[in-house]
């Protein structure tokens, strides 16, 4: 038994929606390593549980998968909103929603969130970044200020393959993106970061509220 199996064994198991869902991603889409899959799904569901938001945003849906995870962690009466820039996923997303009963907790935006975004007019208690890599900066300044004191933001892709720690030998521009953001995230004075070594890197951001200055 590999380690990871060690692991997934003794954690919650894959819902088997989900799995049916990572099985069609498998079998259906390009790029299916973009897919949440098993342990990182309960993960977020856990965050998600553990940070209770009545208000929750994602961006960058891609199958549904993480938002249906985001879902189903979500208080009774708790919303995400999740915004997917590719049309063509639109009914892939819409059908795999329909058949969970955590669907009707979630609103899907298709379009570009830096349009999205400024039209949602709330205030979010958390929020999930798997978007574009090369504009995760200018996202996560456009999401801050909608984010309530005290709220946390999720950095999907944040380790990218290891290739941000020799930016310098890989000039792609999705590591070089990745590598800006990390850099400006570790020098923000509004919030409090980790990063997590969970499969490609996850960031755990708290913005910073009035009990910490």
């Amino acid at each position: 038994m590999t380690l990871e199996d060690y692991i997934l064994t003794h954690s919650d198991p894959e819902p088997p929606l989900l799995a049916k869902l990572n099985r069609d991603v498998n079998l259906r889409l390009l790029y299916p390593r973009m897919c949440s899959g098993h342990l990182q799904g309960r993960i977020l569901t856990m965050l998600t549980a553990m940070i209770s938001p009545r208000n929750a945003l994602e961006i960058g849906t891609y199958a549904g998968y993480s938002a249906l995870c985001i879902a189903e962690g979500l208080p009774e009466g708790g919303h995400l909103d999740t915004i997917e820039i590719d049309d063509e996923m639109e009914d892939f997303i819409r059908a795999r929603l329909s058949e969970s009963q955590y669907g009707k907790r979630v609103t899907l935006h298709i379009g570009d969130a830096a349009e999205v975004l400024p039209a949602l007019g709330k205030q979010y208690d958390m929020a999930y970044m798997d978007a574009n890599k090369r504009t995760y900066c200018e996202t996560y300044e456009m999401l801050l200020p909608m984010m309530r004191p005290g709220g946390f933001i999720l950095a999907d892709n944040t380790l990218w393959d290891g290739k941000v720690t020799d930016p310098q030998d890989h000039h792609d521009p999705q590591t070089l993106g990745i590598s800006l953001f990390n850099d400006m995230i570790a020098a923000d004075p509004r919030v409090n970061r980790v990063i997590l070594p969970l499969r490609d890197g996850l960031t755990l951001i708290r913005v910073k509220s009035e009990r910490d200055q």
